[in-house]
């Protein structure tokens, strides 16, 4: 894949191959003793999925990539902070990942637990506040759009990640020269399809 003018979209689409054969086969994942020797001194992932921590949704398995092939970062409702940018940002800078996908979804805990605490204008417990917080945008915008207030509110979450990870200078700039494509995704517990939302 190095060297080729579209390699943002070449990852896109491997990405997507690998969801089709996990929500038809289940998955056929490299992760033999020889795959793990291969990766022990260097890794050199080809994208990067930032995802919920939901237990039903891990990337490596819906994708169907093995050991070495993604670098994932997860937090409740792909809630953004800090720590989570500049590691983004590291993928990108000091591993050339050339695919950042943002991935949402189907009845995510996370954003049903800020609609309840936000619907009776109550305060979440310690930290869990905090993810109340930042998602609670996304559940107004969810409001607005009317129908299903959960599945709307996920979605303007994956929009509005997007959107705030092309203002990262670094992620921006690599947008800007064709190395680095950012996209929006949604999961579908109920059939285990991934299906592009932003792009």
């Amino acid at each position: 894949m190095p060297g080729s003018v579209n390699v943002p979209d070449q990852v896109l689409r491997q990405l997507l191959e690998g969801n089709r054969r996990y929500a038809a086969y289940g998955p056929t994942l490299n992760e033999s003793p020889r795959r793990r020797i291969e990766v022990a001194q260097r890794q050199q992932p080809f994208a990067t999925v930032f995802s919920c921590v939901d237990s039903r949704v891990p990337p490596e398995l819906v994708f169907d990539q093995g050991l070495g092939d993604l670098f994932v970062i997860r937090t409740a409702g792909q809630v953004l902070d800090k720590a989570v940018l500049g590691s983004l940002e590291f993928g990108v800078q000091a591993l050339h990942i050339p695919l950042l996908i943002v991935l949402g979804h189907q009845r995510c805990g996370a954003i049903r637990a800020a609609i309840d605490v936000l619907g009776r204008r109550g305060v979440a417990e310690a930290e869990i506040e905090y993810l109340v917080e930042a998602l609670a945008p996304s559940v107004e915008r969810g409001k607005l759009a009317g129908g299903d207030v959960l599945d709307q509110a996920v979605r303007a979450q994956i929009e509005s990640m997007v959107v705030r990870l092309k203002r990262s200078p670094i992620l921006a700039a690599a947008v800007e020269a064709g190395t680095l494509k950012i996209v929006g995704a949604y999961y579908n517990l109920d059939t285990g399809v991934v299906e592009l939302t932003v792009e």
